[in-house]
């Protein structure tokens, strides 16, 4: 059997290209030869091929009809036009009948052989030359991830940790393995990052400069217009990232300004790495302007969001629209008063933006808001919540299915991927590519796939989310969590005096020593959120421009 592959040649004129047949054969292919298309789909019928050569100027049936018999019978094999015709429409015909390449005769044994390593190799040839890249530099990035000290440094890990996974998703397993344990251990150190300066992030300094203090007007903005304010570097007071109830001062707010229209789309839920997979979808109709930034504590919908439509931290949302603020232990759906924030922080900044607010939660909903896309027009601003990458993490919890559809990080991108390019959502995409608006992505945290139980226990009261937990008898192990005793350090809700919250970090989950193995097992190697991970605090912030323009 042949080492490399096994080929078969249709040319007319197969005894002058003898010397080319000599050198595949020393290469190690194995190459049968057709002098005419009938041959040729007699040689098809006895056997599979990994490429085939196909001249298109032969007598009889010619290259391109003898081309459309072959894709009936073998629909996969790549086909290679070899021709001395250089016409337009033949390349045309041949493109549209999804050849693999087309060479120009003469051609030489060095172009045979790179298209066959380009349609036959190809795969090994980058598994192999990524495996050796990483391998490479699996010294610098335990040394980028060892000297990260500021929230600039773990973006940057996280960017970098992020490329390699896409990267190697079609490597072999001991490459798949070490890039792993990399990122088990930077989310370990990201994790004595966060403990150590988060509080820091709240500061009266940052909190003074970055409008969240008690002594700015209304809890925000200190100016009739909105400006973008630089944080402080951290070692002047700590600094303080891009964080969630900055996004629209900071980034939206100044578009605006511009007189820009804007659209905005919150992917509930959405991780860097399902933004990098979509991003390839989109990237022929936009030009990315791409940032990262941190999501607030708890990495969940009712703080993160909130957060960033009201453009306060959790315990001003509290404090100021108690009307708008659903305790942990109410019954009522977190997420439903989303339009009245975004109301009250124009307000606040004493603007006069229009606005639409939409929440899609399955593909009737996209429908809907494509049938009323031509009312963008009539706001200054259109923002749209999207749903559905939350309800797939949720479902995947609930299905076997489901989680094994989306068995791992590779999977839960690719299902994610095939979501969004056959939704409703991916034509109004393309109908904002032809338009003049000004596009953000974003999302309020993202997720992490969870596999280490450590055991809480708490009274009934205590909220069900597997990566953090808040109330007033908590019992757990100090040092498996961070915890927070005086909510008010970071601006959280305290509902009672003595209200603590804690959070799980790297892949841990919070379990109750009740039922306990029964409640393992269900919920490990689930995707879960809340916590403090690089996956769940470090999400996109994209701001997508139409190439027309």
């Amino acid at each position: 059997m042949a080492k490399n592959g096994t080929l078969l040649w249709i040319d007319d004129e197969i005894e002058l290209l003898r010397a080319h047949i000599l050198f595949l054969k020393g290469k190690e292919y194995e190459v049968d030869t057709a002098t005419n298309g009938r041959d040729a789909l007699d040689r098809c019928r006895e056997r599979d091929y990994d490429l085939i050569l196909l001249d298109e100027n032969m007598p009889g049936l010619t290259g391109l009809e003898t081309l459309t018999l072959i894709k009936e019978m073998q629909p996969t094999v790549p086909v290679v036009m070899v021709t001395k015709s250089e016409e337009e429409n033949i390349m045309n015909q041949a493109i549209g009948a999804k050849i693999a390449d087309y060479l120009i005769k003469p051609v030489n044994p060095n172009q045979i052989l790179l298209t066959l390593k380009k349609n036959i190799h190809k795969k090994d040839i980058i598994t192999e030359t990524t495996n050796t890249n990483y391998q490479q530099n699996m010294g610098r990035i335990a040394m980028q991830i060892n000297d990260a000290a500021s929230y600039e440094d773990w973006i940057e890990v996280y960017k970098t940790l992020t490329h390699w996974e896409l990267e190697l998703e079609h490597a072999d397993n001991n490459m798949s393995e070490m890039l792993r344990m990399q990122k088990e251990e930077a989310n370990n150190l990201f994790a004595k990052y966060i403990r150590r300066n988060y509080e820091g992030w709240f500061s009266p300094l940052n909190s003074e400069v970055l409008g969240l203090s008690k002594n700015s007007p209304r809890g925000g903005a200190s100016s009739p217009r909105c400006t973008s304010v630089t944080p402080p570097r951290e070692g002047q007071g700590g600094g303080q990232p891009l964080l969630s109830p900055h996004l629209f001062r900071d980034r939206i707010f100044p578009l605006l300004d511009q007189k820009e229209k804007v659209v905005l789309f919150v992917f509930d839920n959405f991780r860097y790495d399902q933004w990098k997979v979509i991003s390839h979808e989109l990237s022929g109709e936009f030009a990315f302007d791409e940032e990262l930034y941190y999501s607030i504590l708890p990495t969940a919908t009712q703080y993160a969001r909130n957060a960033i439509f009201s453009g306060l931290m959790p315990n001003k949302i509290a404090e100021m629209f108690p009307e708008l603020w659903v305790d942990e232990d109410e019954e009522e759906g977190k997420n439903l008063n989303e339009a009245p924030l975004i109301q009250t922080q124009i307000d606040r900044y004493r603007r006069h933006d229009t606005f639409s607010y939409h929440k899609i939660n399955d593909a009737q909903g996209a429908e809907r808001l494509l049938a009323q896309y031509k009312q963008f027009a009539n706001h200054d601003l259109n923002v749209v919540v999207v749903n559905f990458i939350d309800l797939l993490s949720h479902a995947r919890t609930e299905s076997k299915t489901l989680r094994e559809l989306a068995a791992d990080e590779a999977a839960y991108r690719s299902v994610t991927t095939t979501w969004f390019r056959h939704s409703p959502l991916r034509e109004l995409f393309t109908l904002l590519a032809e338009s003049d608006y000004k596009v953000v992505i974003t999302t309020d945290h993202g997720s992490i796939r969870v596999n280490n139980p450590i055991k809480v226990v708490g009274d009934r009261n205590v909220n069900t989310n597997l990566r953090y937990k808040l109330g007033k008898n908590l019992s757990y192990n100090a040092r498996e969590v961070y915890e927070i005793k005086d909510p008010r350090k970071v601006l959280l809700p305290s509902p009672n005096v003595s209200t603590a919250y804690i959070f799980a970090w790297g892949d841990n989950f919070f379990a109750y020593p009740n039922n306990y193995n029964h409640y393992v097992s269900y919920y490990r190697d689930t995707f879960q959120h809340g916590g403090i991970s690089m996956e769940e605090m470090i999400v996109p912030l994209v701001t997508l421009t139409p190439k027309k323009r």
